[in-house]
């Protein structure tokens, strides 16, 4: 087999296969080459303009290094095809990526993983797919990126300790130009195994109990690189305002749900100044971007207040309309930010201790030893802010926000009914 050369400035050079190569050539998966993998935080880090196109490359790079030390040391699947399929995955895994990343995920946009679906199980990647490897390819693969596969080897594509996380965290801090995603590749890959999953018996990837050390270095690396460059309140400025940009867009009906997947992202910044010209589009594109008139660690405030604020978008909405009148500002010019919750490393992982035992890594821990989840849960709980960006400086009573944010989505609803004022 012939394989192409593509250079890269993080891997060096990454060997293709021709299967890969006709993949890499449809349409689709040109798309991401205009789609930047930081969404918007080239506006605070310029270096930061890479994109999904070269991640997808990169997990298939390695996606390959992982399989040939599993063919070494004989943990290679049963099912020869099965090494293909998770090849194909980690190269695929995300062509239904929206313009500017995950972004309109927090508007409720349709998740990227079930985008991907009918790119992958229609049209032309299937083809190819299905004329090189079987009729059932197609459906093998969407099932490795969704992470409900039975092979050996999903843990490899979507799971506590998957390329997707090795690769992005690695690529995003080098370009970038940080040293927070500094992890030991090598390490973590020479750390992987397939053991027998401690409950149900089947082969599953793990970890040897000598590599939770490079795991842990992997939990740094990713709550450094939130705090500092996914989280960092200026990219969180230039994604508020994003997002209601666009948010604001479909509710008027200048864009369509179902288009949004086929942008790139400066595709969309283009049709939307076309459609529907604002004042907001114009500060995104000259980098006017909004200032923090009010934050909070989520580490201040109780466990569980202010989800509505990442998950109910109608409502953020109005709260932010109704908060811009009393502060004097037009609807637009103040916007709420609570990231998604996400676990700063979901811990589900089986774990091949020295005396050959197998023990399950999860979100309990294990009494004595391993306390990374608690540790994972205090390092996000300190990395997600609540925060208020206006287009100008304007006062807020920190006390009365904050009362807001602990209140559940009915209660605050019941207040926008009222005529007293939030403030």
């Amino acid at each position: 087999m012939s394989y192409e050369i593509i250079r890269d400035p993080l891997w060096n050079n990454i060997r293709v296969d021709p299967l890969a190569l006709q993949l890499v050539d449809t349409v689709a998966f040109q798309r991401l080459r205009y789609v930047r993998q930081l969404g918007l935080a080239y506006l605070v880090y310029p270096g930061a303009s890479h994109s999904r196109f070269e991640h997808a490359l990169g997990a298939y790079h390695l996606a390959r290094r992982a399989l040939a030390l599993f063919d070494e040391r004989g943990l290679g699947p049963h099912d020869a095809g099965d090494a293909h399929m998770v090849r194909y995955a980690a190269l695929l895994h995300d062509i239904g990526h929206y313009p500017f990343s995950h972004a309109l995920e927090e508007i409720g946009a349709l998740h990227h993983e079930e985008v991907a679906r009918p790119l992958v199980t229609g049209g032309e990647v299937a083809a190819v797919l299905r004329a090189e490897l079987g009729e059932d390819a197609p459906a093998r693969i969407m099932a490795l990126i969704r992470g409900t596969s039975n092979s050996a080897l999903q843990g490899l594509i979507s799971g506590s300790l998957d390329l997707d996380k090795i690769e992005y965290l690695k690529r995003d801090a080098f370009m970038c130009g940080v040293n927070y995603g500094d992890i030991d590749v090598d390490r973590l890959l020479n750390s992987l195994t397939v053991v027998a999953d401690p409950e149900r018996g089947t082969a599953v990837v793990g970890i040897f109990e000598k590599g939770l050390s490079a795991l842990e270095s992997l939990l740094f690396a990713k709550y450094q690189m939130y705090r500092n460059v996914y989280w960092h309140h200026a990219v969180r400025s230039a994604t508020a305002m994003y997002k209601r940009l666009v948010d604001g867009a479909l509710r008027a009906g200048s864009l369509s749900a179902g288009t949004l997947a086929a942008y790139t992202d400066e595709g969309l910044l283009h049709d939307l100044a076309q459609r529907a010209p604002t004042p907001l589009l114009s500060a995104l594109r000259e980098r006017r971007l909004y200032k923090r008139v009010f934050e909070c660690p989520a580490a201040e405030l109780p466990a569980g207040c202010g989800e509505w604020i990442a998950d109910d978008r109608p409502l953020v909405v109005a709260v932010e309309d109704r908060l811009a009148r009393e502060a004097g500002l037009a609807p637009g010019e103040l916007l709420l930010d609570y990231p998604t919750k996400t676990q700063m490393l979901g811990l589900d992982i089986p774990v091949l201790r020295r005396d050959g035992s197998v023990r399950r890594l999860t979100a309990e821990g294990w009494e004595g030893a391993v306390n990374l989840p608690k540790l994972s849960e205090e390092l996000y709980r300190s990395a997600r802010w609540l925060r208020v960006f206006a287009c100008r400086r304007v006062p807020l009573d920190r006390e009365r926000i904050t009362r807001l944010a602990t209140l559940d989505a009915s209660e605050v609803r019941g207040l926008l009914d009222g005529t007293a004022p939030l403030l």
